[in-house]
């Protein structure tokens, strides 16, 4: 499977579960994933546009599955996430419509890639 490491840097932000969505949420270009559940709002994107004062997580690397995945297919997630845990590396997944994205902290990218690779998976580093 190909896998592309994306260039931004992401954060995860916690939000009451009655907040709106902000408006900085909507200033992220390169990706953002919004969730609401009964018990909060969370905010994948960016993490330069995260307000400070907000409860969040920060410095994670995104590697994005290359392709529109049909739904169908079995496993996808597995193959990745697999060789993540036998590494030691702890990951955040989001899905699309189209595709999956594994996010993991920067500190780990170099652990992460090297269990990618060693799992048979080409990534590629986004310029």
């Amino acid at each position: 499977m190909t896998l592309t490491l994306m260039k931004t840097r992401l954060g995860v932000a916690q939000l009451p579960a009655i907040a709106r969505i902000p408006g900085w949420s909507k200033r992220c270009d390169s990706f953002v994933s919004i969730t609401r559940t009964a018990s909060e709002l969370s905010i994948v994107c960016p993490q330069a546009v995260i307000p400070a004062k907000l409860k969040q997580e920060s410095g994670y690397r995104i590697v994005r599955v290359e392709g529109q995945l049909d739904f169908a297919l079995v496993g996808i997630l597995a193959s990745i996430t697999a060789p993540l845990a036998q590494a030691g590396v702890s990951i955040f997944t989001v899905s699309t419509y189209d595709t999956d994205y594994v996010m993991f902290k920067d500190d780990q990218r170099e652990q992460a890639l090297a269990a990618l690779r060693a799992a048979g998976h080409t990534v590629r580093i986004e310029e």
